[in-house]
């Protein structure tokens, strides 16, 4: 059992052990997974002013997704400071050799290239269009889309929804859009 808690677990256990979570969330409690539709439901609860897209009753829509977005925090740092194992993250030699090409520094890679999200990086050009271009457009796709990644492809089309398939396909186009190509230009 202690192994079980300390290494990660792989891909064939984890994955449909999320697989049939949802659909007995859907089935037996008629929740729908997602995170994306928290900030709407947060603004509602405490802005004293609101604009009429935030006028509705978030306690009976909102309040599962928030106490679930509350989860996904408490539970990444329980897991991080306890479950953890100590080990780093690890990057095929492959990937490593292909970021470099572009202009990554690999000798001191952590969960995400200190080139493009660390404070300092913000006032560069490939820093400000990865993530504050980039962070309004992920923002901006999840509510046009009616929903985020986790919402679309694990709620969305374990409930066979075709408009979850479309987005899907939308966000896996855009990733390797953006990944072969702008991630390339913008590391000129």
């Amino acid at each position: 059992m202690q192994i079980l808690l300390r290494e990660p677990w792989p891909w064939y256990v984890a994955g449909p052990l999320i697989g049939l979570l949802v659909p007995t969330l859907l089935l037996i409690g008629g929740k729908q997974f997602g995170i994306s539709s928290n900030l709407r439901h947060i603004c509602s609860a405490v802005l004293p002013k609101k604009p009429d897209f935030l006028h509705y009753d978030w306690r009976a829509v909102g309040s599962w997704n928030l106490v679930f977005a509350v989860g996904i925090f408490s539970g990444g740092f329980l897991a991080s400071q306890w479950l953890g194992g100590g080990t780093s993250v690890q990057v095929a030699d492959a990937t490593e050799q292909a970021l470099a090409g572009i202009g990554f520094d690999m000798t001191s890679v952590g969960l995400v290239p200190s080139e493009l999200f660390s404070l300092g990086s913000l006032v560069t050009v490939p820093g400000f269009v990865a993530v504050v271009i980039g962070g309004f457009l992920v923002g901006f796709g999840a509510r046009y889309a009616g929903g985020c990644t986790s919402g679309h492809a694990i709620s969305g089309l374990s409930d066979l929804q075709p408009t979850s398939l479309l987005a899907v396909v939308g966000f896996f186009a855009g990733g390797l859009f953006a990944t072969h190509v702008i991630l390339p230009l913008l590391m000129f």
